[in-house]
């Protein structure tokens, strides 16, 4: 089954969290805290498998969760860091976060890795936190938690010629004509529901030919097919553009040229420049000759080679003239731009304001914000001295000052991620 597109859940592993304890050794007296830190959650990571060539195990298995790290333990001893976990994906793979619509990674080269989510580091133990002021404290933090996003695949057919054009000209019948694929060939509109690939073998030369499903007016906005086979086009190195010459079902050859060549510009305007061979198929019937010649007037200078798929005319002379124009194009696939990040330490004097918002569910009110509840998701909220830690934390971060400013008094009630908790003066 030819799957191109899924929809999944993944999550790098928390941390583990770290450990309470201290020194109780014979002739070692105060001997101060011991907890040692949790160990890092795993990375989840997709790597390219070229054995793959569908997303069709992802209609089967849509979450994806790495294991998180070791708790730290008594001793000092830290916990272990846990293995990432490897999910495998075809190449051609394009990975975007399903909020946002970024692109994510463009997964391409065998063994190509990606982390898609970053485990989370460790929880301190209570020994990191020991001061002058406080030999020996009861505070140690969680895990951090992991990543997490959803997720959407799209796979686009890593194929060196693509096969275009309205549905039923032929594009089926060149590719079983040319290759060892048996596409399905019948005589109605879209009988192609799935890209299929070929391997044109010349001797010397070879190449994989892909045979994409029948483009229509309006394919770039999803009418017909539609996206569905548009992305597949984007990976060709060329295009082949089947043309049904004779007009067999009353179109003009013309206008079916310009007007699968505009729902190519619409689609990605990358399309437009991509190098392009016409084929003028169905050669074997009487009206194509005439309107060859016509044609031919109408677009000068445009390589054509005139074909019948059903006969095999001409079919050799199209994938020798096909493998000639690879030669002189670049090998090297059409990727997504994925914005690099610069990431690099930079000391200020003073430290940035954690960002924060404030809103009233009824009575309630709600603290949100990207580190202040991950905060709350580290803090031990077993210990006293954790929740004082938090506490003294949230006066820094200046949320105490902005609940006063909201309206919030003692004994109202206050809800940060999960954790509720009645404000104090």
């Amino acid at each position: 089954m030819f799957i191109d597109q899924a929809r999944i859940y993944v999550k790098a592993g928390d941390g583990g969290n770290g450990a309470v304890s201290f020194r109780r050794e014979k002739y070692v007296p105060a001997g101060g805290p011991a907890g040692g830190d949790g160990g890092k959650g795993g990375d989840l990571v997709f790597v390219v498998d070229e054995g793959l060539n569908t997303l069709v195990d992802f209609r089967y298995q849509r979450h994806f969760k790495a294991p998180r790290g070791e708790n730290g333990r008594n001793k000092a001893q830290h916990g272990a860091g846990s293995e990432d976990m490897i999910v495998r994906v075809p190449p051609g793979t394009v990975v975007y976060d399903e909020d946002t619509g970024e692109v994510v990674a463009d997964l391409v080269e065998n063994h190509q890795r990606a982390i898609i989510c970053k485990g989370g580091r460790g929880g301190r133990g209570n020994m990191r936190f020991a001061t002058s002021a406080n030999p020996a404290p009861y505070i140690s933090e969680n895990g951090e938690p992991g990543q997490e996003r959803n997720v959407r695949l799209e796979l686009k057919l890593i194929a060196d010629v693509g096969l275009v054009g309205y549905p039923s000209v032929g594009k089926s019948t060149l590719l079983s004509s040319v290759t060892g694929a048996r596409p399905k060939i019948a005589e109605y509109h879209f009988t192609t529901l799935a890209p299929n690939l070929g391997v044109v073998d010349l001797g010397e030369d070879s190449f994989v030919l892909a045979d994409l499903p029948g483009l229509i007016e309006g394919a770039h906005e999803g009418v017909g097919l539609g996206h569905q086979f548009l992305r597949h086009v984007e990976r060709t190195r060329l295009i082949i553009h089947v043309i049904d010459m004779a007009a067999s079902e009353g179109r003009d050859p013309y206008q079916d040229y310009v007007t699968i060549n505009e729902e190519l510009k619409l689609y990605n305007i990358r399309l437009e420049d991509r190098p392009q061979i016409i084929a003028a198929n169905k050669m074997d019937i009487p009206e194509a000759e005439e309107n060859l010649q016509k044609f031919k007037e109408q677009v000068p200078g445009v390589e054509i080679y005139p074909i019948s798929g059903f006969t095999r005319q001409g079919v050799q002379e199209l994938m020798r003239a096909a493998a000639n124009k690879l030669a002189t194009i670049p090998k090297h696939h059409v990727v997504e731009e994925v914005a690099e990040v610069e990431e690099r330490v930079v000391f200020k004097a003073e430290p940035e304001p954690i960002p924060f918002e404030i809103k009233r569910e009824n009575e309630v009110f709600v603290v949100a914000g990207e580190k202040i509840e991950k905060l709350v998701r580290m803090t031990n909220l077993n210990s006293d001295d954790s929740i004082r830690r938090f506490s003294r934390l949230m006066r820094t971060m200046g949320v105490d000052q902005a609940l006063r400013d909201r309206g919030c008094k003692d004994g109202d009630t206050v809800r940060i991620g999960h954790f509720e908790f009645d404000f104090t003066e």
